[in-house]
Parts: C-alpha cells; structure tokens; sequence
C-alpha cells in the first residue's frame, strides 16, 4: 500500500546473501577482492574500460563526480528541478568548494541542447562570470521521463564542443535502460558521459552506489575526495557485494522492468489524469485534495507533489497483486 518513494523498498535476498557470503576476513577499506573486481566487471556491462568506485549514497556519487569534473569557480548546468539542486541540501556546492548551479528549464525536467547553449551562450567570457565547466544530466528524470541515446549524444556534442564535463546522475538509470531496452554504454559513454552515479539503492540495493567513471583518469582524484569527505568505509567488502549483487545475472534490470511494468498498471488505470508520460517507475497524477484524501484513506501513501499533484512510485518487490487495488481506486476516482 506504499507508493511513496523507492527508497524505502526492501532489500533483494540476493544481494543479501552476497553480503553475507563477505562477511570473512579480508583486506579493509577497498583492497579486498569484492572491491578489487568492480572495475572488470562494469567494463563487462559497460563493454569499456571504466573505474569505480563504491559510496554509501547518491548524494555522495553526484558530488564526487561533479566535483572530479568542475572546479571550485567553475559552473554545473543542470536542470533547475534536478534532484541536485532540488534535494541534496547544497551538497554539489559543498564537495565542490564553491562551484555554481547553473539552471536551465526544459519539459519533465530534461535538459535539451538549446536550452544549454542559451545559457552558456549568454555568459560573458571574463572575470566576473562563473564559466560552466560541467553538464548534468538525470536518467530517469525526476519526472519519470527518459533520455534516448540520441537526446544524451545530442548533449555530449554540445558538451565537447564547449570543453564541458557531462554527468548523468543515474539514481534510476536501471529503469531508463529497461525502458530503453539498450545497451548501456549507448546511453553513457558512447552518447559522451564522462561520469555515471550507478543508483542501486533504489533498485533492491541496501547502502551501496557505483560512481563509474568513463574518463577513467577522474578516478584517483575521486579516490582521495571519497577519504577526505569521509565515505571511505573500513569494512567497503559489503558495498562491493552489494553492487557485483545487482549485476549478476542482470538482477538490476530484472528489478527495473518489475518496477516499469508496475508503473504502467498505474498509468493505464490514471488516464487523462497523467502529468507526464509514464517511462520509468514514477507516475505523476492529478488529484484534488479530496481526491488524495479518499486515496490515504483507502491506505495508500504516496507523496503530494505541489498543488493538485501527487507522485505514486512502484517499487522493484511490488507485484501486481500490490498494485492492483491502487489502480481500480484511481480507475474509480
């Protein structure tokens, strides 16, 4: 009955049992075997060579990677309802010492190539304007929506044209791919991503997300930020686990297309109530306050999501059992 956030969805057992089965004596902070294979097998999914690293958060992935990709006086450009500068607290400018959020506008929080060169095309290139030395990009959106192949290769051009580092926060990357049914190195570094937060947490993980680095000379300034921030864990075996966890045997798709299909009960059920397109696993509805009301009442929890909107998200264990009564109370409202 609860539709509020991903984050709260249990734990997949397999990802579970990986943790236990590092629960022995090795190697502590990230020398252990878990840790010392993440690299190889990234590059396996990725079909590149990669370097990652493992953090507690994906606060933690984004600033790190931002903070590998701009400088303390430098400009990020990202969408102003990016979960970056929505919900993480300042943190971009925190681990960055200083760097500015630079905001563009665009349909279900995408960014497109106009809206960036609109913006950095009116910054005057002297001393006293911050010039933008990164792109960030989410994949999904905080909308649900998705960005193709071609939408991120569109991007990284701008972004090479301009000499920008280009970051995709991929706090539900796995539902983007599932929905895209793509490789995924064709939605990252074959499009021009430079840096990819690798969200698991929503997706079954417990406590572990995979910063993956595609311009992999980033990674050993990431290496000693993650220590001086203090996310470098003793025991790091157990978020390795968890991340080999999730790629073995193409768990985190599996999870992803569960969520997905979930997802689209709901929009089927919802209608012209719709927001936005449904792609991934968020569906924005629109409800009145009774409507909401009659909802909650029923037992549903769900987020409202400014005035006359909520925000319903499935998560990756919901059946369709789960689901269903949620859809024929919407059908009924």
């Amino acid at each position: 009955m609860r539709f509020f956030s991903d984050n709260a969805a249990p734990v997949a057992q397999p990802v579970l049992d990986a943790m236990i089965a590092a629960n022995t004596l090795d190697t502590a902070y990230d020398g252990d075997r878990w840790s010392q294979s993440l690299d190889a097998r990234f590059s396996e999914v990725f079909e590149t060579n990669v370097r990652v690293l493992w953090v507690p958060t994906g606060t933690a992935a984004n600033c790190l990677a931002l903070a590998a990709l701009c400088p303390p006086d430098g400009g990020v450009i990202c969408h102003a309802h990016a979960h970056i500068n929505v919900d993480e607290a300042g943190a971009p400018e925190f681990y960055t010492h200083g760097a500015k959020l630079m905001l563009a506008d665009g349909p279900g929080a995408k960014l497109t190539p106009h809206a960036i060169e609109t913006l950095a095309g009116a910054i005057r290139n002297d001393v006293h304007q911050v010039q933008p030395r990164a792109i960030s990009i989410t994949n999904a959106t905080e909308y649900g929506l998705v960005y193709t192949p071609a939408e991120v290769t569109a991007i990284g051009d701008v972004a090479r044209a301009r000499g920008l580092g280009l970051h995709m926060d991929g706090a539900r990357f796995a539902n983007a791919v599932a929905h895209l049914g793509c490789a995924p190195a064709d939605v990252t570094w074959r499009a021009g991503v430079d840096a990819l937060s690798f969200g698991c947490v929503k997706n079954g993980g417990m406590n572990a997300e995979a910063l993956v680095f595609f311009k992999t000379e980033l990674a050993d300034m990431a290496l000693r930020r993650r220590k001086r921030a203090g996310l470098l864990h003793s025991k790091g075996r157990y978020l390795a686990a968890q991340l080999l966890a999730m790629l073995e045997d193409d768990l985190w798709l599996k999870n992803a297309r569960a969520a997905n299909a979930g997802a689209r009960l709901l929009a089927n059920a919802a209608c012209a109530r719709l927001v936005h397109p449904v792609e991934a696993n968020e569906v924005f509805l629109k409800v009145t306050a009774d409507e909401a009301a009659r909802l909650r009442g029923l037992g549903f929890d769900f987020y409202d999501w400014g005035v006359g909107e909520a925000r319903l998200v499935v998560s990756w264990d919901q059946a369709e059992a789960d689901i269903a009564p949620l859809a024929t109370a919407i059908a009924a409202l």
